[in-house]
């Protein structure tokens, strides 16, 4: 099939890359992700990344910690996922460079966009890591802001649900099923696809989310093909 989308933005939670661990990484599931992405980017596909850090740690599992210092923490969790992710592109022949909202020069780029912009016309996979650089922002909010910045024509969210349902489907078995949803209705609903002020930015940017499941990584490549899959808010 052909490409549906040239330049996407492409946000993977922290837990999927643990697989079936729950915490840390499972480098089987890296490599077969590492995988989809690669044949993606031979079809053309121009691919920036954002990648969580919910598989080391999380802001709030900081409990009566500093809420700033607890967000830095989390920072330091996605550069340890993007750098795995990088090996294992890398491993599969597939040019990466990592950028990060905080310097750290001797283990990556920092985050210049049009640096960004240059590497993805070149075909580059480009992962961002350290959030945004600053608390109190979610990656769910970096994917979005990033996004926007490098003109990216879709937010393909892969989580561990395969769409967006009205309450929890592994807690309510009749939990109902979402094909399309508007920006209004995650925000008034309170839907879990992103937090609300990632929502926000898509919505004041116009820039699509196709919510789906990374439990079997051939959604990628799917997602970018323009395959009816998941959730789309729009």
């Amino acid at each position: 099939m052909a490409l549906k989308y040239k330049r996407v933005m492409l946000k993977i939670s922290g837990e999927a890359l643990a697989g079936d661990k729950g915490f840390g990484l499972d480098n089987k599931t890296i490599t077969t992700i590492a995988s989809k992405i690669k044949e993606c980017s031979e079809m053309g596909c121009e691919i920036a990344i954002v990648v969580g850090g919910g598989n080391f740690w999380r802001g709030r599992t900081g409990e009566g910690m500093d809420r700033t210092r607890a967000d830095h923490m989390g920072m330091l969790a996605t550069v340890i996922n993007s750098l795995a992710l990088l090996d294992a592109l890398e491993q599969q022949g597939v040019p990466t460079r990592v950028q990060t909202a905080i310097e750290m020069r001797q283990i990556a780029e920092p985050y210049i966009r049009l640096k960004a912009m240059r590497h993805l016309d070149k075909g580059r996979v480009v992962i961002f890591a350290c959030g945004t650089g600053n608390p109190f922002f979610s990656t769910d909010t970096t994917a979005a802001l990033r996004a926007a910045e490098i003109d990216a024509e879709i937010i393909l969210l892969a989580k561990k649900v395969d769409a967006v349902y009205d309450s929890d489907p592994h807690i309510n078995p009749n939990a109902v099923k979402f094909d399309s949803l508007s920006y209004i209705d995650v925000l008034n609903r309170g839907l879990g696809v992103m937090d609300s002020t990632a929502t926000s930015l898509c919505m004041d940017n116009n820039i699509p989310i196709l919510v789906f499941g990374l439990n079997d990584p051939e959604n990628i490549k799917r997602a970018v093909e323009g395959e009816t899959i998941g959730t789309i808010v729009k």
